[in-house]
């Protein structure tokens, strides 16, 4: 009778032990705001894994060159895209122009600057990469409205102020050469491309140490909890594997590696 009286209680823990994970499970899947989906990338995922979801969407391409880093290894960029378009000039302030733009210091980029919002990525491209798109000022600047994040085709720069800042920034390096005489911001809010990856105002911008990755906004729920189901897949893959499961037997039962 005790045995019995023992087994049941060992069933009920098991039982109340599956509900609990159910439960946790539900939750970390669901999110009603992007404060709560950005959290739960950061906690429990990491941006491969949401490009892995994306390539089984039929999404094959949707990280930008490898060649765009984070300034510093630990920082992670997610927020909704605001995409700003660069374009080369020769000189800070055209004297001879058809367009009342080029006589304009840096054009709009301060219009463009201002115009970030809670929890947006700035993320410029159309430049050539001979100067810095991006900087100190800025960087303060975008905290102040709420910014999470840039990521530049192009130069960074004021690099140890960024870093006291804390402010994700994703660039090809550090490099010190001004924008003043060399560029200047001509649109924004409006769809770019980023090394030939289109760029829709309020998609999500996914950056870490191994990539940055661009998520439509048409699939970004499915990526989402799709990378979740997986991120959890890959932990009993991680266990079997400290136990000795060999990986072609690992993949064949859980088909994730």
């Amino acid at each position: 009778m005790e045995s019995r009286k023992t087994g049941c209680r060992y069933f009920d823990e098991i039982l109340e032990i599956n509900k609990q994970t159910l439960i946790k499970v539900r939750n970390m899947q669901t999110w009603k705001t992007d404060d709560e989906l950005f959290k739960i990338a950061k906690n429990e995922l990491f941006v491969a894994l949401v490009g892995d979801v994306l390539d089984k969407l039929g999404y094959l391409h949707q990280f930008i060159s490898p060649n765009i880093k984070p300034l510093r290894n630990d920082m992670v960029v997610i927020g909704r895209a605001m995409p700003v378009l660069e374009a080369d000039v020769f000189e800070e302030s055209a004297n001879v122009t058809n367009n009342q733009l080029m006589k304009k210091p840096f054009g709009i980029m301060f219009e463009a600057l201002d115009s970030l919002k809670e929890n947006e990525v700035y993320i410029c491209s159309g430049s050539s990469p001979r100067y810095a798109l991006w900087g100190g000022l800025m960087s303060t600047r975008a905290l102040k409205l709420g910014a999470v994040g840039a990521v530049v085709d192009g130069f960074s720069r004021d690099s140890n102020e960024i870093e006291n800042l804390n402010f994700p920034t994703f660039s090809l390096g550090s490099y010190a050469q001004d924008q003043g005489p060399r560029g200047k911001v001509i649109d924004y809010r409006v769809p770019i491309e980023f090394n030939g990856i289109r760029v829709n105002p309020g998609d999500i911008v996914y950056g870490d140490r191994d990539g940055v990755l661009i998520v439509p906004q048409e699939v970004e729920r499915q990526a989402f909890e799709g990378a979740i189901e997986k991120a959890r897949g890959e932990q009993h893959v991680k266990k079997a594997l400290q136990n000795g499961m060999s990986t072609v037997d690992a993949f064949n039962k859980f088909g994730i590696m």
